[in-house]
């Protein structure tokens, strides 16, 4: 067996930052499915400006929040399974996720909505999407996974 290819045992603290991720990836599943499956009965529940963001939701910035969502929980997944193309999807999921929030942000303009309140969960969103390429590719390189 070649040294340079031999997994190394990965820190506790490493399994249990990849079940949190793992869970914070799953919310943002969760989210999503809430969003398409959202009827017309339950939009028109809502105030009259947060109904024009629906209505005017383009097809390529739900493709996108898939993207996003999609990427990040299963980068998750293989993260804790200890693959290494775990990095690869969450590069894919922080391309979704820049998509999605440019169009949240600055073409639906959402804050005008929600307030300026609305740009913190986003910018946390993207924080930890720049986090995950991060910490798997330190796995990487400390051969916790390959």
């Amino acid at each position: 067996m070649n040294p340079s290819t031999t997994k190394q045992k990965a820190p506790k603290w490493f399994i249990a930052l990849a079940v949190f991720l793992l869970v914070w990836n799953l919310m943002g599943v969760l989210a999503f499915i809430n969003q398409i499956s959202m009827g017309t009965e339950e939009v028109a529940l809502l105030p009259e400006d947060q109904q024009a963001l629906y209505a005017n939701y383009p097809t390529w910035a739900l493709i996108a929040f898939a993207m996003a969502v999609g990427g990040g929980f299963l980068g998750s997944l293989l993260l804790l399974l200890k693959n290494k193309w775990a990095k690869t999807l969450f590069i894919l999921s922080l391309v979704g996720i820049v998509v999605q929030m440019t169009h949240s942000l600055f073409i639906a303009k959402a804050t005008e909505v929600y307030g300026p309140g609305a740009a913190i969960m986003p910018v946390m969103v993207l924080v930890i999407g720049v986090f995950c390429i991060y910490i798997a590719q330190r796995a990487i390189q400390k051969k916790w996974i390959a």
